[in-house]
């Protein structure tokens, strides 16, 4: 990746090109890193979709999410009420082994303090976008289990930030098409008995946006409007649980 160093400096960065891959492929890849996060059983990585059914659950064919699945027989019409698990936050495989290796100068290496401070900072911004969503979506958000109460885990995976803006000698400027990249997780348990009962994962980039200058605060914006994006369509997709309770044995989501 070049750099280029002097005042006022621009890097430029060219991110991966996606769009030669298919969608079937992105899907499966999805679902292996939201495996490896929740420590489940994935499809082999040389699978050419995902798997039908997955810890029990039955895969929907959704537009929301790059894959989705519920439990047949499933009743969401009794939940009122969500407990929002901490999100779990991992950057992508070597980010940051590969950032630090291409920094021009050791000031601008990432080492571990700023690494969970980056992943704290993502973990917190994102528990607050989705516990905002739900509770003006009219759902109570609770500490405490009960027989009204979904359980709601979430986890933000292969992490990639374009310009995590470390400071550096000179003055300096990062260009990229996009902010970066992440993948969702979202997964439902019946509070009290633990009953998985859904799981959607989904991978998408921040800030897509075309060349543009990169920074901390373009990336919090950036990946805000993400987070939201994916609160949206979560608890619009409790909506439609909601409808089609109880869950058919062959679900098929609407959009």
């Amino acid at each position: 990746m070049p750099r280029y160093q002097g005042p006022a400096a621009k890097r430029i960065v060219t991110p991966i090109n996606r769009q030669g891959a298919k969608a079937m492929t992105r899907r499966v890849l999805t679902v292996l890193a939201a495996a490896c996060l929740l420590g489940s059983v994935a499809p082999q990585a040389g699978a050419a979709a995902p798997p039908a059914t997955w810890d029990g659950l039955s895969n929907v064919k959704s537009k929301r999410f790059d894959a989705a699945y519920v439990l047949p027989g499933s009743d969401f019409r009794v939940y009122t009420k969500v407990m929002l698990d901490p999100t779990e936050v991992a950057f992508r495989k070597n980010w940051v082994r590969d950032y630090n290796n291409d920094a021009m100068d050791l000031s601008q290496r990432i080492d571990k303090d700023d690494a969970q401070k980056m992943l704290n900072m993502v973990s917190t911004g994102f528990e607050e976008i989705f516990h905002k969503a739900y509770t003006n979506a009219g759902y109570q958000v609770v500490t405490q289990p009960g027989p009204d109460v979904l359980r709601v885990r979430t986890g933000v995976a292969n992490l990639y930030v374009t310009a995590p803006d470390r400071p550096t000698a000179g003055r300096s400027r990062t260009f990229s098409d996009e902010a970066g990249s992440a993948t969702v997780v979202i997964e439902v348990r019946d509070s009290e008995t633990g009953a998985l009962l859904g799981r959607a994962v989904d991978s998408r980039t921040a800030g897509d946006t075309g060349p543009f200058m990169r920074n901390s605060v373009t990336n919090r914006a950036d990946f805000s409007q993400l987070f939201e994006r994916w609160a949206k369509i979560s608890v619009e997709a409790m909506a439609e649980l909601k409808a089609m309770s109880p869950i058919p044995e062959n679900p098929t989501a609407a959009r």
